[in-house]
């Protein structure tokens, strides 16, 4: 998968760039074609010249050639690759990174890179360890780049622990890997809606829920990583997400997500509502605010449209349609209600009695039960792998 596939490597501070000429030569044995960029203090740990000789292209470290002033374009760098792979990454580099400071090639490049970005750290286990660099890894992640992890070993120091990059071949094979993944669902039209929704009662009041949205956000980005175009609709969120293959289309009332899920859903192969839509909305909407007085206040409400509902009527034989079931009591027996009433291929069950699952957690526990009634327990996972196993279900069920 690597054959012809453009590499673009970044190079950090750190004794184990030392690592780099051997996984350079492995990407050019692979017919990969590799372009190197350093950051000047990576210069006094592998050379220049090395490195280019090996990869056949000259490194580049500044924004400009001071001898003949020729420019290198970071801009033209992260849209010539199809993988920054950042590697090593220095503890100093990855604060940088988190907090979008571009004050070198490297990093200038990496703010501009539209391709999928991977990144492997190396330093001493308690600089790996120490909270700022974790809470710098989380936030790198969570813009949707790939860490691929240390090592435990013998480092620099002479302690032992966390914080040996990892080596070169199985850098090749995670970024070959990748690769594959990413031709599983290509040319695929994904629907995905996530979030809550908001039913408004007033001006400055709503009805909603504690949905964050995070599990429909890990869900579209698994789909887009394996190569899906995907419409991601969702209610109102304090989340980002800007893989190239996502179109964000944001929401706010049951009634906005109705109307834009059965326009787009005809034309989609697979659709995974992650939402928490609420189930109503109050009957009349008062323009100006509710006031508050001695006398108790009655709110009417009404239904609001079963966007799973409405789908499923309309699903084709050939589409892929998986809902979500968030309960609180006989889990199994109503999320199995609702995979048959809304003709779904397999319904998603959370379960609020579990510790770590649910709303406002990075974590989820679910069991996906099908068509036939069969029931796949996962162990609590982050929403991340929890999407992954998801995804890696529903191709099972297209393989069929």
């Amino acid at each position: 998968m690597l054959k012809g596939k453009k590499i673009l490597i970044g190079i950090t501070g750190s004794i184990a760039a030392y690592k780099i000429p051997i996984l350079v030569r492995l990407l050019k044995k692979e017919g990969a074609e590799v372009q190197v960029v350093v950051t000047p203090v990576a210069k006094d740990f592998v050379t220049p010249l090395t490195l280019s000789t090996l990869s056949g292209s000259p490194v580049l470290c500044e924004g400009f050639d001071r001898l003949d002033g020729k420019w290198h374009s970071h801009i033209e760098l992260g849209s010539w690759a199809d993988i920054y792979l950042i590697a090593p990454v220095s503890a100093n580099t990855l604060a940088k990174m988190a907090n979008g400071l571009a004050d070198n090639l490297l990093t200038a490049t990496f703010l501009a890179a539209k391709c999928p970005v991977f990144f492997a750290p190396a330093m001493d286990l308690d600089m790996y360890k120490h909270p700022a660099t974790q809470n710098n890894i989380r936030t790198i992640c969570s813009f949707g780049h790939h860490l691929i992890e240390p090592r435990e070993g013998e480092l620099a120091s002479g302690l032992c622990g966390a914080g040996r990059m990892e080596e070169p071949e199985k850098i090749v094979e995670v970024l070959d890997s990748f690769l594959k993944k990413k031709e599983v669902l290509k040319n695929k039209n994904v629907l995905v809606t996530a979030g809550p929704t908001y039913e408004h009662l007033d001006p400055v009041r709503f009805i909603g829920n504690h949905s964050s949205g995070l599990m429909g956000f890990e869900i579209a980005s698994a789909f887009a990583e394996r190569g899906a175009r995907v419409t991601l609709v969702t209610g109102p969120v304090n989340l980002n997400i800007s893989h190239p293959a996502i179109h964000r289309v944001d929401v706010v009332t049951a009634e906005e997500m109705y109307r834009y899920c059965t326009k787009v859903f005809p034309t989609c192969d697979i659709t995974v509502m992650a939402a928490a839509v609420a189930d109503y909305k109050p009957a009349e909407f008062s323009e100006k605010k509710i006031k508050k007085s001695d006398a108790s206040l009655s709110v009417k409400l009404v239904k609001t449209p079963d966007i799973l509902a409405s789908l499923g009527k309309v699903k084709k034989k050939n589409q892929v349609l998986v809902g979500f079931a968030l309960e609180t009591d006989n889990e199994k027996e109503n999320a199995i209600k609702k995979l048959k009433n809304k003709n779904l291929d397999f319904v998603v069950i959370n379960s609020l009695k579990d510790q770590g699952a649910g709303f406002k957690h990075t974590t989820n526990k679910i069991t996906i039960v099908d068509k036939n009634l069969t029931a796949t327990m996962f162990d609590l996972k982050s929403k991340r792998e929890v999407a992954n196993d998801i995804v890696n279900e529903i191709i099972k069920l297209r393989n069929k």
